[in-house]
């Protein structure tokens, strides 16, 4: 009546092989992984007692980018790129536990730029403000430090350029975040929402949408997306957040919606400060502090030196001096190897002709992550 058993149910024993074969080809992963994590170690015990670090940016670069070019697919080259930084990010922890800073608390989108460059084996420690990290930094209390330093749409942030004014601190790396809105609630849907929390920048980011959308919720700033993040949750009720999808993990809410952001080409690029320079070879940026001398024409004068011997200007950014009235420091981003010992007539020429001049570092060209 019911037919032979055999032709109704599915013959599972083509996916009970394959599932061996993964399960084979993992065994084989595991104990290359372990090969690995042994080079690493012996790597962290040539290092042990130096003050060599463990972050080497270029390094990770070229390791990346030779297995990208390697790679036949299927494996897509983003999600090779997401495996291999955990790889590395756990070969680092083993060589040597390194403590990053950054902006917090957990949950900013200077946390997120961290995993998504550094890994989740790196040590992340939140502080309240730019001037903490810059000072755990250049004082010895951590080893690196997440910092931005611009956003595409609004600009510098004046206040890192300032710090580094103030303390003796070096670019190690560089990476570009895309920085995309979602909204989060404890509430199910749009209809409960009654008011939204986000940082001020996120707020405007987000105005057009709100306005369509949230018309009658009032928009109420705070010190950070993860502190509105912790309210909306804390609350329970129609309280909602604007800032990045993840935070719905962290805090355990509702994503009501995404790309709430009224400009999608939203990009903020962040620094990896270090206390000193990096002595990784053939990199691709440089970045400088310098002054002028007071009298007509002396920053034509500079800038005419960089294009005389062929060095592009990517980021020229004019600052007030600290304690000097009407005085202004500026800051540049070069296109070349400034520590490369064939720029050393650039930078003799630079010395005479500038004020002051200071070397922040040079550094690979960074990468440009679309999930951060």
């Amino acid at each position: 009546m019911h037919g032979n058993r055999k032709d109704t149910l599915p013959d599972d024993t083509g996916l009970t092989g394959m599932r061996e074969r993964i399960d084979a080809l993992d065994e084989a992963i595991l104990d290359l992984l372990n090969q690995r994590a042994e080079v690493s170690l012996e790597v962290g015990r040539h290092k042990a007692g130096s003050a060599e670090p463990i972050f080497k940016p270029r390094r990770e670069k070229e390791v990346i980018t030779r297995l990208q070019v390697l790679n036949p697919g299927p494996l897509p080259d983003r999600h090779l790129y997401s495996i291999y930084r955990e790889i590395m990010s756990s070969s680092r922890r083993l060589q040597r536990p390194e403590r990053v800073v950054y902006l917090g608390p957990e949950g900013t989108f200077s946390y997120f730029a961290g995993i998504e460059f550094m890994g989740h084996m790196a040590e992340l420690t939140p502080k309240s403000n730019l001037g903490e990290v810059f000072r755990a930094v250049a004082e010895g209390g951590a080893e690196l430090g997440i910092v931005p330093l611009e956003n595409s749409l609004q600009g510098t942030v004046g206040q890192t350029v300032d710090l580094f004014m103030r303390y003796p601190v070096f670019v190690q790396a560089e990476l570009y975040s895309r920085i995309s809105h979602a909204l989060l609630a404890a509430v199910p849907g749009l209809g409960h929402v009654t008011r939204v929390y986000s940082h001020s920048k996120a707020l405007g980011q987000c105005g057009e949408w709100l306005e369509a959308n949230l018309p009658e919720a009032p928009r109420l700033p705070m010190s950070s997306t993860a502190a509105a993040a912790r309210l909306a949750r804390d609350a329970g009720d129609g309280s909602a957040v604007v800032g990045h999808v993840r935070l719905a993990e962290l805090f355990g809410l509702n994503v009501l919606a995404e790309h709430l952001e009224d400009l999608p080409d939203n990009w903020t690029r962040f620094l990896v400060i270090a206390p000193a320079p990096g002595q990784e070879k053939e990199r691709d940026k440089s970045s400088i502090l310098f002054t002028t001398p007071d009298r007509p024409g002396a920053l034509g004068t500079v800038l005419e030196i960089f294009s005389r011997r062929g060095v592009n200007l990517s980021k020229l950014e004019s600052r007030p001096s600290r304690g000097e009235r009407w005085k202004y420091v500026f800051f540049a981003d070069l296109e070349c190897d400034l520590a490369d010992p064939a720029f050393k007539p650039l930078t003799d020429e630079l010395r005479d002709h500038c004020h002051t001049l200071r070397f922040l570092g040079s550094y690979p060209a960074g990468p440009h992550l679309e999930n951060c």
